[in-house]
């Protein structure tokens, strides 16, 4: 299954990595601490409100692939469907260029479960492998729209991996209704490693064989915008988060 799932995606995504460094880019991603035992239990153990600082830089995100695993989703803060896993709190801030908040944006967000299946009918076959349990869910999907402040949190857990990917979350932000920017994120390497080193969700799974530093979409984001910012609470959850900068206007380049 994995091999398979490996060549069409390996194949799908060759060349859509865009190089983001340069002028204007974003400072490397918060290296997070990890300081005892990462938390259980899913969803259920995050509690209600958790402390984000978020970086003062706006730069629009690269624009990548939608990719064939995007499907038909819900407007919900738990994504999680009750999967268990690491608990995961995701929050963005969408900012327009100029840094300031936008109130009433739509982000639709989707990743792959622990054990590295993508939820859906309507996703393409081999994002969930033809598995009735998989196609029957809407797991690790969801959208939010922001408040006042631009911010909109999630409740999730740690994603799992596929071959030929590194972990990662796929986005979207939509103002008006029209797609702004499309992107996704990866997670630093020293989480990634002792996630699936230590926690009992993911152990048997093993590490990933594709790390962030070799990924098609990754490999190339030497400034680190592509990553999460992340930090483990004291409470054993994982908090990861992200400012989102989206367009002036349709009509202008993407990154």
């Amino acid at each position: 299954m994995e091999l398979d799932r490996r060549q069409v995606l390996v194949g799908f995504l060759a060349g859509t990595a865009l190089a983001c460094a340069g002028d204007g880019a974003i400072p490397g991603t918060t290296s997070g601490t990890i300081e005892g035992d990462w938390a259980t239990g899913g969803t259920a153990a995050l509690r209600t409100t958790y402390d984000v600082t978020f970086d003062d830089v706006c730069v629009q995100e690269c624009e990548l692939t939608l990719g064939p695993c995007y499907a038909e989703t819900i407007e919900r803060k738990d994504i999680s469907e009750g999967i268990d896993g690491l608990p995961t709190r995701i929050a963005f801030r969408v900012v327009d260029v100029d840094c300031n908040p936008v109130e009433g944006a739509v982000v639709d967000i989707w990743h792959c479960a622990p054990n590295g299946l993508y939820s859906g009918s309507d996703a393409a076959n081999m994002c969930t492998n033809g598995d009735s349990e998989a196609r029957a869910s809407r797991w690790f999907r969801g959208t939010q729209t922001t408040d006042a402040d631009g911010r909109v949190d999630f409740d999730s857990c740690m994603p799992g991996w596929y071959s030929g990917r590194a972990v990662h979350v796929h986005f979207q932000v939509r103002v008006g209704g029209e797609a702004s920017v499309t992107s996704q994120f990866g997670f630093d390497e020293t989480l990634i490693q002792d996630v699936y080193a230590n926690h009992p969700a993911y152990v048997s799974r093993g590490q990933p064989d594709t790390p962030t530093s070799s990924d098609n979409i990754f490999s190339g984001n030497a400034d680190g915008s592509l990553l999460f910012d992340w930090e483990q609470a004291d409470d054993g959850a994982l908090v990861i988060w992200k400012t989102l900068v989206v367009r002036r206007s349709l009509s202008d380049p993407t990154c």
